[in-house]
Order: C-alpha cells, then structure tokens, then sequence
C-alpha cells in the first residue's frame, strides 16, 4: 500500500489508577458518576474506541462509542471485537455501579450476538447495561448495542465474578 493511503490514529489516556485506596474508597455507583461528571477520568480502554459514560444508576448504564475504519476487519465493516468491548465494559460498569466500596469485579464470560453489520459510517453507537441479578459472589448481566437509529446491532449477556477486598498481609 503507497504511503499517501496509510492513515494514523493517535490515542490520548490517562493512566489507569492504582492507587486501590482511591479506586474502591468509594462506592462501584459513586465512582461512575464521578467518571460520568469528569471527576474521574475513563479507563485508557475508552480511547480505543471512543467510549463514553452518559448515564449511571444502580444497576442500569449506558455509553455511547465511535466505530472508525482503524476498527475494520478484513472485510470492511467493523470488527466485532470493537462490538464485544463496548458491551463488555457497559456490562462491567453495570455490576460495578451495584457495588459497595471495596469490592471489584471482573467479567467471567461474555457472550455476544452479532445482529448487524456496522462501518465507519453507522456514527455514534449506544450500549445499554442492565443488571438482571446481582449477588454475593456473582452478578448477570444483560446488554444491547444500537446504531442511532435505535436498530440493535449486537446483544450480550456477561457473568461478573464478584472480588472483595484482599485479606491483610496478602
């Protein structure tokens, strides 16, 4: 490929926080609504694919993402592993909005249907998360991604594993 057609895409993050006394000092709903008001900033997964918090509340959130050709596969349409990480964060971000200070998550399984092809071109997409039960040990989780015309290009369900704090001296 001449040089004249590549493209370049520059990421700007901020790095992820680790100071765990900061992250979980706070409640899983209070630390995304200060990430939803810019208190906080996104995790840097956010600049890969233009991933954005518009609302939060116990159980239920929803972002919004931009597909662009650097998310292409092969074929010319956007690749589904941009699909599967916007519904894995949305999914994420609803357990972690159930969760008292403290406690963490991580997903366990995701599985996502595929409903529509999107491109460059579909715009801004928006992910919605819902938690359908949350536990102990465990939470499911439901989620769907829609073009702006409300159309449903994918769907997922995720288990989160539920994460205490570590025991002292660990």
């Amino acid at each position: 490929m001449p040089d004249s057609e590549m493209r370049s895409k520059t990421l700007e993050y901020a790095p992820a926080e680790r100071n765990t006394a900061r992250v979980f000092g706070r409640t899983g709903l209070e630390h995304l609504q200060a990430m939803a008001a810019g208190e906080v900033p996104g995790p840097p997964i956010s600049s890969h694919v233009g991933l954005r918090l518009v609302s939060v509340s116990e159980g239920d959130v929803v972002m919004t993402a931009e597909p662009d050709e650097s998310h292409y596969n092969p074929i010319g349409s956007i690749h589904g592993g941009f699909f599967a990480t916007v519904l894995d964060s949305v999914c994420g971000c609803a357990v972690h909005s159930t969760l008292p200070a403290g406690v963490g998550y991580t997903s366990l399984e995701l599985k996502v249907s595929f409903l529509r092809p999107a491109t460059a071109d579909t715009g801004t997409v928006t992910a919605h998360g819902w938690v359908t039960k949350a536990g102990r040990n465990a939470a499911f989780v439901e989620a769907d991604l829609r073009d702006a015309a409300g159309r449903v290009l994918a769907t997922a369900s995720s288990t989160c594993l539920v994460v205490g704090p570590e025991p002292s001296g660990r």
